[in-house]
């Protein structure tokens, strides 16, 4: 799909701003003025999952990751979105998640996010050794300080907290 003309783009900045308040509700109104033939655009799947997730509407959220999985398979947010969904949708969960982000972290091998969450998955499944693994991987692709200090403040790596101060 081509790029987006003028109105298009400051359409889908405005709902974006409108995300960025915390009311996905007027975002939702904003994307109703695109034309329908771009609501599939990579960059129109983006806002409309982080609208859901605002929303905690984890099922849609999932259809729109799925869409942007399948069209842009080289956009790593689109990974990262579908297993963060699949972790809270009913019939989801951890095991779900892991399994649709662990193919991702071939794809995307200097992305930090990816280690990051399958770090977080294996910690919540008590996978201890699986999560230092990822855990480590993340801090070697992104910045050490930065995947450190997240660390001591994510609660899905709570266990691993002594460990992780000593890095």
């Amino acid at each position: 799909m081509n790029e987006f003309d003028s109105p298009n783009h400051h359409i889908l900045s405005s709902a974006v701003g409108w995300l960025e308040l915390g009311n996905p509700a007027e975002a939702a109104l904003e994307l109703s003025h695109l034309p329908r033939e771009v609501w599939e655009h990579p960059d129109v799947l983006e806002v409309r999952w982080l609208m859901h997730a605002q929303d905690n509407q984890w099922t849609l959220g999932l259809e729109v990751a799925q869409l942007l999985v399948e069209n842009s398979p080289g956009r790593a947010s689109g990974w990262l979105h579908r297993a963060y969904a699949l972790r809270r949708v009913p019939g989801g969960g951890l095991e779900k998640a892991w399994d649709a982000l662990l193919p991702a972290a071939a794809l995307f091998p200097q992305d930090a996010i990816i280690p990051y969450n399958l770090s977080c998955y294996a910690c919540q499944m008590l996978r201890l050794d699986d999560a230092r693994d990822w855990l480590r991987r993340s801090i070697e692709s992104g910045s050490k300080g930065s995947i450190r200090q997240m660390a001591l403040r994510d609660d899905d790596l709570e266990v691993l907290w002594p460990e992780i101060q000593g890095w």
